[in-house]
């Protein structure tokens, strides 16, 4: 039982309990997921099952992509609905398109982004939100995050009641990107308070939402012994990755963790795909130093 599950996970589900519960349904505990997401926030979860969480952190490293609104006029100390209210400010004139479209535009590229108080990042050996939680704010590190894009999805809305303003985005980022604090910057550019109000993530790992199965579907393809509709293979997992089909000889090497020639890349990848009889056995990486492949993940039982 090896590959990925492109797992859609629920609102209200940390992503800890998605894998305690895949563990069950899939009688294993060689299963880890590619990047947490908030218990308030749905959509893609990969999880890697057996010999794919040999991969978990280069599944991690790929962009993310989500969906959700910013809403201004509203400030909270988690910069989500979950947190407390900490601020509001009435929206008397509404942003119009082209001042949210420049504002947005801001926050793409290369950017320096400050993790927010209530995450899990360490600082002193405590996480952030130990800190939060005892109403004690630390100093925190900017860390380099890299936005591809940074768009609205359709017209923002105006709510003459509560005087708030919704813009409804799409963003490509980078690991380690938190699109809390993505709001919470858009808002302070305007000098207004703001908040993620909704958030769903649409693409991680390679795999898109579309792609995603509950866990009710995976019950489901477990108990009909189907589970093959729902564990995406090795192959697909890492199709981005250049592939040599080795020979009897080759596997020979491969098998015991020997060395390879560069005449197996000749376009001369960092990281190349090993397959033999149609399975995949490993991923080798170029060293510079010995001027050959190496192996870097294997996937041999």
């Amino acid at each position: 039982m090896n590959g990925v599950i492109a797992l859609y996970k629920e609102r209200g589900m940390t992503s800890h309990d998605c894998i305690s519960q895949l563990r069950k349904i899939l009688h294993t505990k060689k299963a880890g997921h590619t990047g947490t997401l908030d218990p308030n926030v749905d959509g893609v979860l990969p999880i890697c099952i057996g010999q794919a969480t040999k991969i978990s952190e280069l599944l991690m490293q790929s962009g993310k992509v989500y969906r959700g609104a910013i809403t201004l006029g509203l400030a909270y100390d988690s910069e989500d609905l979950d947190g407390n209210l900490i601020e509001k400010v009435p929206i008397e004139t509404p942003l119009d398109s082209k001042t949210i479209d420049q504002t947005l535009a801001q926050l793409t590229g290369d950017i320096l982004q400050t993790p927010p108080m209530y995450s899990a990042v360490k600082v002193n050996g405590h996480k952030l939100y130990e800190y939060a939680r005892k109403g004690i704010t630390v100093h925190r590190e900017p860390r380099p995050i890299h936005i591809d894009y940074f768009k609205q999805l359709k017209p923002a809305t105006y709510d003459s009641d509560a005087q708030t303003q919704t813009i409804y985005f799409e963003v490509g980022c980078s690991k380690g990107t938190y699109v809390r604090t993505l709001a919470v910057d858009f808002g302070r550019l305007l000098d207004k308070p703001s908040v993620m109000s909704d958030l769903t993530r649409i693409k991680s790992g390679g795999f898109d939402i579309s792609q995603c199965s509950t866990l009710e579907e995976v019950q489901t393809a477990m108990d009909h012994d189907q589970l093959a509709s729902v564990l995406h293979p090795l192959t697909e997992a890492l199709a981005n990755y250049p592939v040599y089909q080795l020979d009897e000889s080759r596997w020979q090497i491969v098998s015991h963790g020997g060395f390879l020639d560069q005449s197996i890349c000749p376009q001369n990848a960092a990281v190349v795909r090993l397959d033999y009889q149609n399975n995949v056995k490993a991923l080798y990486q170029f060293d510079d130093k010995v001027g050959q492949y190496r192996p870097f993940r294997m996937f041999i039982a």
